[in-house]
Parts: C-alpha cells; sequence; structure tokens
C-alpha cells in the first residue's frame, strides 16, 4: 500500500463523536447543545467544527453519546482510564504541596496544573515513548506519567545537587530529560514551538512513514499572541519533507488567562483550533477538562501524523483555577465566582466518576490514590530537602568539554572566596 493510501485509510478511521457548539471564549462549557452528529474532529477546511468542542463524558461520568462500536462505549479502555486518572490525582497532590511550600518560603516559584490535569496527562497518554514533547509551564505532569523520578522532579525544584536535568541552573518547573524526550521549558513564551517545528522536520528526514516518531508542541492560549507561534505555524504548513506533512501536533491548553489577560483580549476568532486553517493545517478543538476526549483526539491526531499527514492543531478548552503562578493572585483581576463554576467541572473528579461507575473503582479506592500519592509527595519531600545545594564547580561546567586555564582561574577565586566567608 503506497504511503498516500496509508494515509487516506487512517482518516476514514476516525471514530464519530458527539459536539457542543461553544461561544467565543466560554465562562462555563456548555453542556445544552450536546448531538450526536459525526464530529470532524481533524479538519483543514470546516470552521464550524473548529469552533466545536469534542467531549465524551459529562459532568457527572456518564457518557453522553456511548458508541457501541467502540471499547466501553466510549473507545478508551478501562487500563487507559485508571493509567491516567492515578497520574491526575498525583500531580493534584504534587502541585497542592508545592504551592504550600512556595508560600512557606521553602522553594521560590511553582506553576501548578491544578485543573488542567485533564489537558496535561491525557495528551502525554496518548504519545509512545519515542516521541519528543516540546513543553509549556504547565506539562511537567508528562514528563512524570512517562517515568520521570518524582525524586528528580523535586529536586529540581529546590535545584539542589540532585537536580541531574539542570545542576540547580534553572528556575523551578524547567525540567528536561533526554531519555524520556522531554525537552527543558523555556521561560520565553513561545520560542518552543519552532523548536517544534524542527524537531519534526529532522524526524521526517530520519525516519518513514507510515511509523515516523512525532513532536508535540504545548503553549497556552496567551503564548499564542506571540510572533513565534505564527512563525510555527506558518513553517507547519509549508515544509513537506519527502512530500509529507511534518510529524508534528501543535497542542494549545486554553485556560482563558494569560496570567491576568482573558483570551477574548488575545484573539478575535472564534476560537484558537479556527486558526488552523489560515495556515494550511488540521485543527480541532477539545473539551479540556475530559481526559478520554482528550486522549481519543490526541491519538487519532497521532496516528494522522505519524502515517504522513499533515500537521494537526489541537485546542483544549479548560481552565485555570489557580494561580498563573505563586507570584499571582487572581482574585484582582477576574471573577472568582466563574472559577467556582469551573471547578464543579473538575477533570478528576470527572474520570473518577466514570471509573466508579463502571465498577473500576469504588469511592474509597479513589479516596485511598489521594492518601496514597499525598503520602508519596511528603515522604519524598522530606528527603529531597536533605540534599545539598550542587558543588561549586558545576557552575563552570557543560560549557567546554575540557575547562580552560580562565575558567579553571575563576573556579578557584571562587572556592577561595567560600572558603573565607
Amino acid at each position: 500500500m503506497s504511503s498516500k493510501s496509508k494515509i487516506a485509510k487512517s482518516q476514514e478511521k476516525l471514530p464519530e463523536v458527539a459536539t457542543v457548539e461553544a461561544a467565543q471564549s466560554p465562562a462555563v462549557l456548555d453542556f445544552s447543545q450536546t448531538d450526536t452528529a459525526p464530529f470532524p474532529r481533524l479538519t483543514r477546511d470546516d470552521e464550524g467544527a473548529l469552533r466545536s468542542i469534542f467531549r465524551v463524558l459529562a459532568p457527572d461520568g456518564t457518557t453522553i453519546a456511548p458508541d457501541p462500536g467502540l471499547e466501553n462505549g466510549t473507545g478508551v479502555a478501562d487500563d487507559d482510564a485508571l493509567a491516567m486518572l492515578r497520574s491526575m490525582i498525583r500531580q493534584r497532590a504534587l502541585d497542592e504541596r508545592m504551592l504550600a511550600l512556595q508560600r512557606q518560603g521553602r522553594i521560590g516559584f511553582y506553576g501548578a496544573a491544578t485543573g488542567q490535569e485533564a489537558a496535561t496527562i491525557a495528551a502525554g497518554h496518548a504519545l509512545q515513548l519515542r516521541d519528543w514533547i516540546h513543553p509549556a509551564l504547565r506539562e511537567g505532569g508528562m514528563a512524570l506519567h512517562r517515568g520521570y523520578p518524582l525524586w528528580t522532579y523535586l529536586s529540581q525544584i529546590f535545584g539542589n545537587a540532585d537536580d541531574t536535568s539542570t545542576k540547580g541552573r534553572q528556575m523551578p518547573c524547567h525540567y528536561g530529560s533526554r531519555a524520556l524526550g522531554y525537552v527543558t521549558l523555556s521561560s520565553v513564551m513561545a520560542t518552543q514551538m519552532p523548536q517544534a517545528v524542527g524537531t519534526a522536520y529532522a524526524m521526517a528526514m530520519l525516519h518513514e512513514a507510515p511509523d515516523r516518531p512525532i513532536c508535540l508542541g504545548a503553549i497556552g492560549d496567551g503564548a499564542t499572541s506571540e510572533g513565534d507561534f505564527h512563525v510555527a505555524l506558518t513553517f507547519a504548513g509549508v515544509m513537506r519533507p519527502k512530500g509529507l506533512g511534518l510529524p508534528l501536533i501543535l497542542y494549545v491548553q486554553n485556560n482563558q488567562w494569560a496570567i491576568s489577560t482573558p483570551v477574548s483580549k488575545q484573539t478575535a476568532a472564534q476560537s484558537i483550533a479556527v486558526k488552523a486553517l489560515g495556515y494550511g493545517i488540521a485543527g480541532c478543538r477539545v473539551d479540556g477538562n475530559d481526559a478520554l476526549a482528550v486522549l481519543r483526539v490526541m491519538r487519532a491526531a497521532a496516528e494522522r501524523v505519524r502515517t504522513g499527514g499533515e500537521p494537526i492543531l489541537v485546542e483544549a478548552v479548560t481552565y485555570r483555577v489557580g494561580p498563573h503562578s505563586t507570584s499571582d493572585d487572581p482574585s484582582r483581576y477576574r471573577d472568582e465566582g466563574v472559577t467556582k463554576k469551573w471547578a464543579a467541572l473538575d477533570p478528576i473528579d470527572r474520570l473518577a466518576k466514570y471509573l466508579i461507575l463502571r465498577n473500576v473503582l469504588t469511592p474509597d479506592d479513589v479516596a485511598a490514590l489521594r492518601a496514597e500519592y499525598d503520602e508519596e509527595v511528603r515522604t519524598t519531600l522530606v528527603e529531597v530537602e536533605k540534599v545539598p545545594a550542587p558543588a561549586t564547580a558545576t557552575l563552570f561546567e557543560d560549557v567546554y568539554a575540557e575547562m580552560p586555564a580562565h575558567l579553571a582561574r575563576q573556579l578557584a577565586e571562587v572556592e577561595a572566596g567560600l572558603a573565607h566567608a
């Protein structure tokens, strides 16, 4: 079968799904207009579809439009759903503990993914370990889900001697792992998007369709106003190595706030996903608080770009329930009454209710998972805080293969100064 035939075949596999029309920058996702029409999840020519939102689960955990042709009526195996729930609960426990530590002055900064765990974990779960991730601030859970050690994660936040990813040189939340294909976050907004395009181009040159590794470039809604975002979309549309599309997914977590700027001030477009049309790539929009919906969309997107289809822009519509970071007080610029309504759409609760309805878990099991991960984070933290700072010599390493004389002199001066301090 030719590459073109395989691409067409992969596109034909897209299942029928449920849709709901959503207004621009919805304050709270509207579940009242759900229908069962086929949802063109990955489209490059249907503007109406790119204003709709794909979802699988209602807030009470029931399946909106169960399909008897799909596993469990949702297209997601119980093992996958349970694996995502475990990582989502673990991420929540970790974020809550880190926020408390920052308020106590024990760490300097943290950016939590509270309320966005489904958008983070489910997107990561859809990928293979050989796929690469260029993350934004709230994708740390993807690294943990892939196997990034909690010890190293916490050590990076403290910048101690066990921070093997950045050696204490980066501010907290800037994890990285070559082995896990997780590129270190840059605080300069949107720079990771052109870099993700370059990574995908290299993958396309080094590997053959229909089984190429792919690259995920993650970004927040605010960073879509940066020029690098539009540069990335331009190159994603026009670069066709070997006559095929790049193996690339550009993933936007639209949590509706760029620190204090609402998404309605970021763009006049009816959605972020609709921007795909102007660049000649495909797009889709998904309920970012619905782990099953995110997983299905991202798996379909990954299959298409892996086999040679055009890159895909995915917009996961969610909400930043907490502050932008520990340096932020959202009550000063937004209606926290809206935040409370979004909190009622908690992605962890929705997935847990689904698994309880399926008799995969009981409420006691969910409570036990919360206690288990809270204990894991707490006990690991106690030991990580005992680890000393990185050795002074690490300030001068990793620039040259062999330390030159001028850096050796500087190192000696620093060590002498510290000895007399």
